[in-house]
């Protein structure tokens, strides 16, 4: 199984699993192979409605057709090379310190 049929098999399994959620956002950050497992290891970030703030200002600038962008989940799909997904787990991203 190449990364882009590992990165497909993740989109489509994240999407039927939070079908009900609408999903929003859904991308790829990071794709690895672990070659010992022989799996892949595909971190998709995506956005669910109620992560989008809805203050006043926000919800004029949705009005108007400009993106509100909201916060994000992270979750690592593991891929075996058969194209199975064995695993779902959430990704949390560190803070950045100047």
């Amino acid at each position: 199984m190449n990364v882009k049929d590992a990165i497909a098999a993740a989109k489509a399994y994240l999407t039927d699993i939070y079908a009900d959620e609408h999903l929003s956002n859904l991308g790829l950050e990071e794709a690895e192979y672990d070659d010992a497992a022989e799996r892949w290891m595909i971190t998709l970030g995506f956005s669910r409605p109620w992560n989008i703030p809805r203050n006043a200002a926000q919800k004029l600038l949705a009005e108007l057709g400009t993106e509100v962008p909201g916060r994000r989940s992270y979750k690592v799909v593991t891929v075996t090379k058969n194209g199975d997904v064995t695993s779902m787990k959430s990704r949390i991203l560190a803070e950045m310190k100047e």
